[in-house]
């Protein structure tokens, strides 16, 4: 039997990163941060112990790795919905009401997050994070930004601020007031993006 190739070997490793980071956000979701341990989330993985340290130095890390993977995917999905668009307002709307929505639909998950960016480790840059850093400074350059990477620290500060205050225990915001204030700030119509109470448009309607 021949060796596998390297690119093979690749993309198996690549699938087993890929498990591992979906189970992490599926178990911190269901169980919190404290309750979740990395045996649990080898388990859900189907994977060795030892794997989850080879990839990852600890579940703080890991934690950021999936989150961030999470949000990419979310933000991808939501960018190339139908109906297709190149307008740059209609791509920046998008784009907040995705993350706006994690915070709505994934709370527990979402604060888990938020309150890990805050720890000694801090701001972790993985590849799931420089991914999801990408997409989001192809959404500003999109919208005309004449300074990409100055516009899209901005708009990564804004968007975790309305995060936080979506998700802050005791004194929550509503998520549609916080929206209303991002899209005044950048100019763009209410009825751009995903509006409250309203499903993604499909083609042709």
């Amino acid at each position: 039997m021949s060796p596998r190739s390297a690119a093979v070997n690749e993309e198996l490793r690549r699938r087993s990163r890929d498990r591992l980071l979906q189970a992490t956000v599926e178990l911190v979701a269901e169980r919190g941060y404290e309750a979740t341990t990395l045996a649990d989330i080898a388990d859900r993985a189907g994977a060795a112990r030892g794997l989850v340290s080879y990839y990852f130095p600890g579940k703080a890390q890991l934690l950021q790795s999936a989150v961030h993977r999470l949000m990419h995917r979310e933000l991808a999905a939501g960018l190339e919905r139908e109906p297709r668009t190149e307008d740059g307002r209609e791509l920046l709307a998008r784009a907040i009401d995705v993350i706006l929505g994690l915070a709505r639909d994934r709370p527990l998950l979402m604060r888990t997050h938020m309150a890990g960016l805050l720890r000694a480790e801090g701001f972790i840059r993985c590849p799931e994070q420089q991914r999801l850093a990408s997409l989001l400074r192809e959404t500003v350059a999109e919208y005309g930004s004449a300074d990409p990477e100055s516009d899209y620290r901005m708009l990564r500060s804004h968007l975790m601020g309305a995060v936080v205050g979506v998700l802050l225990p005791g004194a929550p915001m509503p998520a549609e007031l916080l929206r209303a204030e991002l899209f005044q700030r950048y100019g763009l119509a209410w009825e751009l993006g995903v509006p409250p109470g309203e499903k993604p448009r499909a083609a042709g309607a």
